[in-house]
């Protein structure tokens, strides 16, 4: 039986087939657009909905997302829980805290992710979290690929097993398929 969560996914059509270059670089068949969700507001609060019910009782101050995919769950968790949804942004390609937000010392706080793959904006939003003195509790997000090793518990709304593969053994590659880079991320 699905999740509840990855239903929603398949509903706002955001599982999407063909060939990706994914933020780590690396190729993969298939791609998660969580925005087709995330646009619809009831969707999104259903989606997070168990992963609120998964950290209600971590003693959370704050929710902090990376822009662009981390804003809207950010706030629908912080929304959930009754607590202050942040976000960090790009300034000269580094993560950082802007618009007058601020993170106290020795606050709780969850990382909101729309996907978590690598975990590579999350360990970025991580590092600004503790150089404001506060204490990342674990990152919460409507799918979990399970391709990151992250130093702090993941709460999911749903698993996703979706294959990649580096560029140099990607089968797609081989056979031609025009490849698409949908994230926000530029690659180095």
């Amino acid at each position: 039986m699905e999740s509840p969560t990855l239903e929603l996914l398949k509903e706002s059509g955001a599982l999407l087939e063909g060939h990706f270059l994914l933020s780590s670089g690396r190729h993969s068949n298939r791609y998660c657009q969580s925005a087709l969700l995330l646009c619809h507001p009831e969707r999104a609060a259903r989606a997070l909905a168990p992963v609120a019910e998964q950290v209600r009782g971590l003693g959370i101050d704050a929710v902090v997302g990376p822009a662009l995919g981390g804003i809207v769950p950010a706030y629908e968790l912080a929304r959930q829980l009754g607590v202050p949804g942040l976000y960090v942004e790009r300034e000269d390609e580094i993560l950082t805290l802007r618009r007058g937000f601020v993170i106290q010392p020795g606050w709780r706080i969850l990382i909101a992710e729309d996907v978590v793959t690598t975990g590579k904006s999350t360990l970025e939003t991580a590092a600004v979290i503790q150089a404001a003195g506060a204490t990342v509790v674990g990152v919460g997000c409507i799918a979990d690929r399970g391709e990151s090793n992250l130093p702090f518990p993941t709460f999911a709304g749903t698993q996703l097993s979706i294959q990649s593969w580096q560029a140099d053994g990607c089968p797609l590659c081989g056979q031609g398929v025009p490849i698409v880079k949908p994230g926000t991320r530029k690659q180095p």
